[in-house]
């Protein structure tokens, strides 16, 4: 565990702006870094209600779909393909051929640009449901070089994956084994004084990559997303690339 605690670039890259804010608008706008690679990217700005004002409205959520994540499928960068025909009911799916991996996420996220992440969606009217995949480079071949689930998941919760301020606590994380590779899933809870934010994150290596993906929603709406969250971090794979 000491170089998982010990590693700079690490909490400085791994997870940089990893954890949404609960407010404010949706930009969607080139970043051009060494940690991203959105060369081709687009400008898209879309409203979004504060968490505890917004409430589902299927009316919106359609509408919100069809004149937002549409052209936001179709001008993707060519270096990560989104595909529009449903995979599953209800979501979408990603692959990343130059890095090699592939998930799902919820049929109406819009994708949006952060610096210091690979790829992230969201939600635009309920703004603490996202999905966000982060990839570094690493000497390791195998999570388990790391540590046990539990003690990378009680290093990264404290230190990476929720602001500073936050009081966090580790649920349960668990190791599964995918054609060999093992991946380890993370779910906590992080509060902050207006919200509490329920998240599931899923760690692997491969490819000499560190991989990441982090999806989550607001407590009080856990009970609804749970399972379409679950589905996200269960559909991460990574592939040789």
């Amino acid at each position: 565990m000491a170089s998982l605690q010990n590693s700079p670039s690490l909490h400085r890259t791994l997870f940089l702006n990893s954890f949404p804010q609960p407010h404010g608008h949706v930009h969607a706008t080139p970043t051009f870094s060494c940690c991203t690679r959105r060369p081709s990217s687009f400008l898209v700005q879309a409203s979004s209600t504060t968490a505890s004002s917004s409430e589902d409205r299927p009316g919106r959520r359609q509408m919100l779909a069809v004149g937002v994540v549409f052209p936001s499928v179709s001008l993707l960068s060519q270096n990560s393909v989104s595909f529009a025909a449903e995979t599953k009911k209800g979501f979408l799916s990603v692959l990343d051929k130059k890095d090699g991996y592939t998930f799902v996420y919820p049929f109406g996220w819009q994708e949006v640009a952060i610096e210091g992440q690979d790829k992230v969606f969201k939600d635009v009217i309920e703004p603490l449901e996202s999905a966000s995949v982060t990839v570094i480079p690493t000497s390791k071949e195998d999570i388990r070089e790391f540590g046990s689930p539990q003690e990378i998941g009680e290093t990264l919760i404290k230190k990476v994956l929720a602001p500073p301020s936050q009081k966090t606590k580790l649920i349960e994380a668990t190791e599964r084994e995918v054609d060999g590779k093992a991946y380890y899933t993370l779910e906590f809870v992080a509060k902050a004084p207006n919200y509490t934010r329920h998240a599931l994150s899923i760690i692997t290596i491969g490819n000499g990559k560190f991989y990441t993906l982090t999806t989550g929603a607001n407590e009080r709406r856990w009970e609804k997303m749970k399972d379409k969250l679950h589905t996200v971090v269960e559909s991460f794979t990574v592939f040789n690339a």
